[in-house]
């Protein structure tokens, strides 16, 4: 094994008597360091990009989140605040009320959902980081802030004059059609005090209102949420907690964390993910090839040497293995130099914005070991694999 180590390491750094194999070897070497390259170039782009779209969800999902198993509400009892209060891994919980509502501002109208909050809630989430514009809901309950996306189609701003209120209706319930149609909604108004922006989506689906407006628009009991949103301590199990809040609520409720929130934009970046790393892989291992192809010529143009070995004693597993070994370092040490350059094209994208998304906002990107390791893994199996079907072409024919 040492002595066919020994000649490959030879013959990859040392260039031989034909300049077009010296051209074909270095081609495919050249393919071996783009192929590792862009491959991380890419692992590590779909991680900053999948990083960037992620944190908007977590300024406005909390660690968890209680849901009742039927209906669109349930109670929570004095006694079970209680035992939440006392429960060392909960941070913080907040009681919320959440129904579709519609929104008339100064003839303009548009169908939301109002959230109720209490004023736990800014502890819960980063209130905040979403401000876009005015403050956050203070004591008074006629206050409401609105998304981006609503104070837009209403051309609602943040009133700093009690003059232009903001009217919400929420159907009655009951069935049938009502003969008085100004009969079937219960109305509320309020001011909007401020302006919260997180993406397009959650932008022009909620306002904020306190709990107690909310609860009064519905005409709900004091006891009734339609979940819970909790933050938790920094060294809790998340498992744990789980189990506790379902034992608590007697196995009634649902409780999703943050990936369960947001299960389909997990789904469809980690399917974004895998699409662009079986394309680059694909393009790899046609560029691996190359490393398959290099190897034949190059024991085409050592026909003589290869024959020279086995008149002295190398067996043909030990030529085999000379031209295997050759093909694997070829790959391994252009893997490793693609590797180098991937990460400080990476570094300078992150230090200085190579790639702008906007006049203000860099690509983002984010460096992991697990990319290194993925990378190396891959390029490495592949350029080992077409090393070890180019060596294979060696047989007693060829050196008889």
């Amino acid at each position: 094994m040492n002595f066919s180590y020994y000649i490959a390491k030879r013959y990859l750094f040392s260039p031989g008597s034909n300049n077009a194999i010296n051209i074909i070897t270095g081609i495919a070497a050249a393919g071996v360091v783009i192929g590792a390259m862009s491959l991380f170039i890419v692992l590590c782009g779909f991680a900053g990009l999948k990083d960037f779209s992620l944190q908007f969800s977590s300024y406005f999902d909390p660690d968890l989140k209680v849901f009742p198993k039927n209906g669109k509400t349930f109670s929570i009892s004095p006694e079970q605040k209680k035992q939440l209060q006392e429960t060392s891994e909960i941070a913080y919980f907040s009681e919320i009320i959440e129904e579709r509502v519609l929104l008339d501002f100064k003839d303009k109208q548009k169908t939301a959902y109002i959230k109720g909050v209490d004023t736990t809630y800014k502890k819960v989430i980063q209130t905040d980081s979403i401000i876009f514009h005015g403050q956050w809901l203070t004591e008074n309950d006629a206050q409401v802030v609105a998304g981006l996306g609503i104070s837009r189609e209403l051309g609602m701003g943040v009133e700093q004059i009690y003059a232009n209120f903001l009217n919400i209706y929420v159907p009655k319930p009951g069935k049938g059609i009502p003969k008085n149609p100004s009969k079937a909604f219960r109305k509320k108004t309020a001011i909007n005090i401020g302006i919260y922006a997180v993406n397009e989506e959650l932008d022009k689906k909620y306002i904020f209102a306190r709990t107690n407006f909310v609860r009064s628009l519905l005409k709900l009991s004091k006891d009734k949420v339609t979940h819970l949103e909790l933050k938790l301590a920094p060294d809790a199990d998340q498992d744990d907690v789980i189990q506790k809040l379902t034992k608590i609520f007697d196995q009634k409720v649902i409780v999703k964390n943050r990936i369960q929130l947001n299960d389909t934009l997990y789904r469809m970046l980690n399917t974004e993910n895998l699409a662009s790393y079986l394309i680059i892989t694909l393009i790899a291992i046609i560029a691996l090839f190359n490393v398959a192809g290099a190897i034949i010529m190059m024991i085409i143009d050592k026909k003589s040497n290869i024959q020279t070995l086995h008149n002295v004693g190398a067996s043909l597993q030990n030529i085999r293995k000379v031209f295997l070994f050759q093909g694997s370092l070829m790959t391994i040490l252009g893997t490793v130099l693609g590797l180098i350059i991937g990460f400080i094209i990476i570094t300078l994208q992150q230090q200085y914005g190579l790639l702008m998304i906007t006049p203000t906002l860099p690509y983002p990107t984010r460096i992991s070991f697990f990319s290194f390791v993925i990378v190396f893994l891959t390029i490495t199996v592949i350029g080992c694999i077409a090393s070890l079907l180019a060596s294979s072409r060696i047989n007693k024919k060829l050196i008889s």
